[in-house]
């Protein structure tokens, strides 16, 4: 998936809400419908600075950039939830399920093994709710 650039005109929030719905799809409405109740301007906020600011930046495809989230969620080692968003977006932004794997591996390199192994554990429930999609079973 190539990046796009901002429309003319275009709001950081319209932008953010487009980049999200290319990068995301339905798991990052889902993360942003959850906000609605307890903190909607923290919604605006993910739509406006991390969406429509920074992954709409020229430089970095939204390949590498998924590269870079899930690796730094990955390391991080307790954003478990926001990792598995970002691991569907990854397979949504044309990687494969062995490159966010091999990223994983890497991670125990740098973050330790738990970390990996969290990250691991994570991407094998993605993986497999998604094939469960794919084979229209349920997850």
């Amino acid at each position: 998936m190539t990046h796009q650039s901002p429309s003319a005109g275009e709001s950081r929030l319209e932008r953010g809400k487009r980049a999200l719905a290319d990068i995301d799809g339905q798991a990052g409405h889902n993360v942003i419908a959850a906000l609605a109740d307890i903190a909607p301007d923290f919604a605006n906020y993910i739509f406006e600075f991390s969406f429509g600011d920074i992954y709409s930046r020229p430089g970095l495809d939204l390949r590498a950039r998924e590269i870079a989230t899930i690796a730094a969620l990955t390391a991080m080692g307790t954003a478990t939830p926001q990792l598995k968003v970002h691991i569907e977006a990854g397979l949504n932004v044309g990687l494969t399920r062995d490159e966010i794997t091999e990223i994983m591996m890497q991670m125990a390199v740098y973050a330790g093994f738990p970390a990996a192994l969290n990250g691991l554990f994570a991407a094998k429930e993605v993986f497999t709710a998604r094939r469960a999609g794919e084979n229209g079973e349920a997850a």
